[in-house]
């Protein structure tokens, strides 16, 4: 049996090569060597993620089909917020052969570097289908002001 979160260190180069290029003549890389980030190598798989902002809030929504929400364990350690969890495989017992096994199984995480601007202790976190959706609010100095502009007099400004 096979390892399906090694890769082979040729194609990581070429990937990065992909990246850089793409960096330096600020254009989006290639798709065709496009594969989950690095830490795909210490986790059985990793759930997909959304990232939106909106005026007051900063909202991940993350793909976890098949985990229970108590198995979910979402942490802030400093500037970094961590997404960990465990999908279990149930064992099917009706079957008599098992002609493939397709989805993926186990432990997964995934790590997000948060801004100054999110207050970290009001992050929120709700599940639903299968959806987790984690909720960054952005602190007051962060969110977005009008400025309103004061008319003066035209009479102060000729005295002036």
């Amino acid at each position: 049996m096979f390892n399906l979160t090694q890769r082979d260190p040729m194609l990581d180069l070429l990937h990065q090569l992909n990246h850089r290029i793409g960096r330096i003549y600020n254009t989006e890389p290639q798709r065709t060597f496009e594969w989950p980030v690095p830490e795909a190598t210490t986790t059985a798989w990793l759930p997909l993620v959304d990232i939106f902002e909106e005026p007051d809030v900063i909202r991940l929504v993350a793909e976890v089909p098949g985990v229970r929400p108590e198995d979910v364990k979402i942490s802030v350690e400093g500037s970094l917020l961590t997404i960990k969890g465990t999908k279990e495989q149930v064992a099917e017992e009706k079957a008599e052969k098992v002609h493939r096994y397709e989805r993926t199984y186990g432990a997964f995480e995934r790590t997000f570097t948060l801004s100054a601007s999110i207050d970290s202790n009001k992050i929120k976190a709700t599940y639903n289908l299968g959806v987790l959706t984690i909720t960054l609010p952005k602190a007051e100095t962060a969110k977005p002001h009008l400025i309103t502009v004061e008319v003066t007099p035209e009479k102060a400004l000729l005295k002036a």
